[in-house]
């Protein structure tokens, strides 16, 4: 066949000047099945030294979500430097927006919210890293207050509670449930409940805090069951991925 045929019947027409060719909208990319987030809250200082590292060994993506609250700016032996932050990015990561002193957003005011979320992002500037597109709410507390200011400063995701998949078809992508919640309880068989949700237009999100967390034991995860945990995600044949890439699978009414 002549390499003229096959080209597409619409590229020809534009070629000749023939018009009533007009190209379909693109949507939004089919959510595959074994889509997971990782996601880690509070700015522990193990996130540069244990978790980041093992990460880029398996391959996965991964956001972190930075917070200048409880004892961030005197303790740097348990929290995280912006150093550190920076180069987390430099790694590939994605950092994401936890508010400037963790404070649960029904009780502020939506010019505190915005205030709050405003210093992260000037941070973020200040290093040389990107403005924050996703969000985890302190504590899990969704306010509407919260969401409408979001939106505002052009947040395209934030991760709530919960215990199931996310559903892109179905869930308001500014709050957003998790599939799996890492407490020192947690098991390795409550962790694959988790992932196998990620199928039918549905995506795990998984949130973890310090591996370990010393300064708040209740949602520590010992570094050998955390281990244990992307293991198994890797042998599952997940893609692994930040809080950001979902933005590609997003219905264009909800960016």
């Amino acid at each position: 066949m002549p390499r003229l045929l096959a080209w597409p019947l619409c590229l020809l027409l534009g070629l000749f000047g023939l018009a009533g060719c007009a190209s379909a909208p693109a949507g939004p990319a089919k959510v595959p099945d074994g889509l997971v987030v990782l996601t880690f809250d509070d700015s522990v200082a193990s996130h540069a030294t244990f978790v980041a590292p093992l990460l880029k060994k398996h391959g996965f993506g991964a956001t972190f979500y930075i917070t200048e609250g409880f004892e961030f700016l005197q303790d740097k032996q348990h929290y995280l430097t912006w150093e550190q932050i920076k180069q987390l990015h430099a790694d590939g990561f994605e950092i994401g927006n936890h508010t400037k002193a963790h404070k649960g957003l029904p009780s502020q005011k939506p010019v505190e919210i915005a205030a709050d979320l405003e210093h992260i992002e000037k941070r973020c500037a200040e290093h040389g890293l990107p403005r924050p597109t996703t969000f985890s709410y302190p504590g899990y507390a969704v306010s509407a207050a919260g969401i409408a200011v979001l939106r505002e400063r052009g947040y395209l995701l934030a991760r709530a509670g919960g215990a199931r998949a996310f559903d892109l078809a179905k869930d308001d992508p500014l709050a957003l449930p998790q599939a799996f919640d890492s407490k020192p309880d947690s098991t390795l068989e409550q962790f694959k409940a988790a992932i196998v949700q990620a199928r039918d237009g549905k995506v795990a999100v998984l949130t973890f805090h310090g591996v370990p967390d010393i300064r708040h034991p209740w949602v520590n995860t010992d570094p050998v069951k955390f281990e244990a945990y992307m293991q198994a995600l890797k042998a599952s044949g997940c893609k692994v991925v930040a809080m950001r890439d979902l933005a590609f699978y997003l219905p264009p009414a909800k960016h």
